[in-house]
């Protein structure tokens, strides 16, 4: 129902949408989930969050890990899409840039303010991408949320940024021309070393 409603709340107004949803994908079978629709209403694609929060939330509990960073196409852009803690790990938005994302999306649901929109910039800056993050704000029950949301460009300069304490839109005109601008004048991507990172992807020892 609620993916429903969603669908035509995007057809309605003809405008594309990425929601996050609690996906039951099967009995006990439960994924924190993007879907992107686009203005007749489709799924044109879905993520599933790969890092079930354990931090001042219990999603470890109830949902399953996505396993997958893959991007898609949205008019002349390649898109990759990161689930709120997702962001907090620089593999998401390195994994997503390298299978090809220009274009970072970012919903979030977090009562978290500190270096919010830094971590976020940092991510856009070191990959080269533009980036888009929408941030819930407000009282919740126990929770406050933090706000904050924001347009960035691939250089980690902020486009356009919302307030800590109402719901706002607020947009940003992208350019990938500045894209590729970007990743020439700091060409982290050609200088990569992926024969040394081992390291990021072995386990933690144990203790």
């Amino acid at each position: 129902p609620t993916l429903t409603s969603v669908r035509e709340a995007a057809r309605r107004n003809g405008v594309a949408v990425i929601a996050t949803i609690y996906e039951m994908a099967g009995p006990g079978l439960y994924f924190d989930t993007a879907f992107h629709i686009d203005p007749s209403g489709e799924i044109v694609f879905r993520y599933r969050k790969v890092h079930p929060a354990a931090v001042l939330s219990l999603e470890k509990l109830y949902f399953r890990y996505g396993t997958r960073f893959d991007t898609y196409r949205l008019g002349e852009w390649r898109v990759g899409i990161g689930i709120c803690y997702d962001m907090a790990f620089p593999e998401t938005a390195r994994s997503l840039a390298i299978n090809g994302a220009e274009l970072l999306v970012a919903p979030y649901a977090t009562s978290r303010t500190s270096m919010f929109q830094e971590v976020l910039r940092t991510r856009a800056f070191e990959n080269g991408c533009a980036l888009v993050a929408a941030n819930k704000v407000g009282r919740e029950g126990g929770w406050t949320f933090g706000g904050q949301s924001l347009i960035v460009d691939p250089t980690g300069a902020v486009l356009a940024s919302a307030d800590t304490q109402a719901q706002t839109i607020i947009c940003a005109e992208l350019s990938r021309d500045a894209m590729m601008r970007a990743r020439i004048d700091f060409p982290s991507r050609r200088d990569r070393r992926p024969d040394l990172y081992g390291a990021i992807s072995a386990e933690l020892p144990a203790n």
